[in-house]
């Protein structure tokens, strides 16, 4: 939990039941999210957060990513890494459960890789639908 840092989360149905909603803390936010950005942008997400569902009920239930729920839409998967601070095993995680087709590597982003590397996420992006359009 110390991972954490100072996350808040809310327990709707009560403190022995997993986690129903969370929010960033700023200090998280800065020491995990906006590490590589600049000031601004960490002080405009600080602004612009609110409070996102975990829904652990639902995906526990069952697999969302099958080919009845997504049809035939070939997904890519961007690993943005910078200084070894990713968790690979995750990330190798969800690649190997999501049906991915193919993987881009955006060295030096972090996990915001739209304000930290916003030209190399468009050409990867330009790349993924000129290969696949």
């Amino acid at each position: 939990m110390e991972s954490l840092m100072d996350c808040k989360f809310t327990f709707d149905y009560g403190p022995e039941n997993p986690p129903t909603s969370a929010i960033f803390g700023p200090n998280y936010m800065a020491a995990k999210m906006y590490q590589c950005c600049q000031t601004e942008d960490l002080e405009l997400g600080k602004m612009m957060l609110r409070p996102s569902g975990l829904f652990l009920e639902d995906l526990a239930k069952e697999s969302l990513l099958t080919e009845e729920k997504f049809g035939t839409v070939k997904r890519v998967f961007v690993v943005c890494e910078k200084d070894g601070l990713f968790d690979e095993d995750f990330q190798r995680w969800l690649i190997e459960n999501s049906q991915t087709k193919e993987v881009e590597l955006i060295l030096g982003a972090d996990h915001m890789v739209m304000l930290s590397k916003p030209q190399e996420f468009f050409l990867s992006l330009q790349k993924i639908v000129q290969k696949h359009c």
